[in-house]
């Protein structure tokens, strides 16, 4: 049976695919262990310095497959939804501490948890045509894939509470001027930006990407935050990295970091 998420390794750029496009790429049991396993593969594999989630078919992600819901009763669809969000939460924390940074390119419907997909990435790039919906409320569920953590501090509380209880969707543009994306491009420039952006990211300094990210996502006290930036950037100063950052810039020329 074909993955229903693919994990492909390429020039230090890893491209995992959600590979559902006859469901809108929906998530259901198979999806939640496939995802989980390529997240794994994104931080054990050799030579990632990059990492792309975009959806395969017209669709990102439309979150959880209902359908697949409804074929259980009772405490059934409770022990499901309890085994599908193990899985996609583990992927989830595992995408968030990868080293390499993590790009999302919504490609089209991003609802429920695939909006928890592109919260959770260090950056997204979005079709014109992408739209964003929570939903969950709609159909009397709670959110799940992140939403309920990354969101709100993405969005601020009142909006992200709004996204909840409302339900409306976010055309590309409004995603774009509320920061849930950092760049909105024509639907067939998606791919070459994204790669664009990936090679980029790829070609940068790993290890300083992976502190710089550690940092960014910290929750401690101003006076512990601050010790552990002079720890940081201390050592980071003292590594083949920073070493090889350092002399491109006084000699003006591009830096070639080194490569795992």
């Amino acid at each position: 049976m074909e993955p229903t998420v693919t994990f492909e390794l390429r020039d230090g750029i890893a491209k995992v695919t959600l590979n559902r496009p006859e469901a809108a790429n929906t998530m259901n049991l198979q999806f939640g262990r496939d995802l989980l396993d390529a997240a794994r593969r994104c931080g054990s594999e050799r030579g990632v310095r990059a990492v792309v989630i975009t959806g395969a078919g017209k669709a990102f992600c439309f979150g959880g497959d209902l359908g697949a819901m409804m074929m259980n009763e009772g405490d059934a669809v409770e022990a499901y939804l309890r085994e599908l969000t193990v899985d996609l939460h583990a992927a989830i924390v595992a995408f968030t501490r990868l080293r390499a940074p993590v790009i999302v390119a919504v490609n089209g419907t991003a609802a429920g948890a695939g909006v928890g997909l592109v919260a959770m990435a260090d950056l997204a790039i979005a079709a014109e045509g992408a739209k964003f919906s929570l939903a969950y409320t709609g159909v009397g569920l709670t959110p799940d894939g992140s939403t309920s953590y990354f969101l709100p501090r993405v969005l601020g509380m009142k909006r992200a509470m709004e996204l909840v209880l409302t339900n409306r969707p976010l055309a590309a543009a409004e995603a774009l001027d509320w920061g849930l994306v950092n760049k909105v491009v024509p639907d067939a420039e998606l791919a070459d930006e994204t790669a664009r952006l990936a090679s980029r990211l790829a070609a940068g300094p790993t290890q300083a990407f992976a502190q710089a990210k550690r940092l960014m996502r910290s929750r401690a006290s101003l006076e512990a935050q601050l010790e552990d930036e002079s720890r940081t950037i201390a050592r980071q100063g003292a590594s083949a990295e920073g070493a090889e950052g350092i002399k491109a810039f006084l000699e003006k020329r591009k830096p070639a970091f080194p490569r795992d």
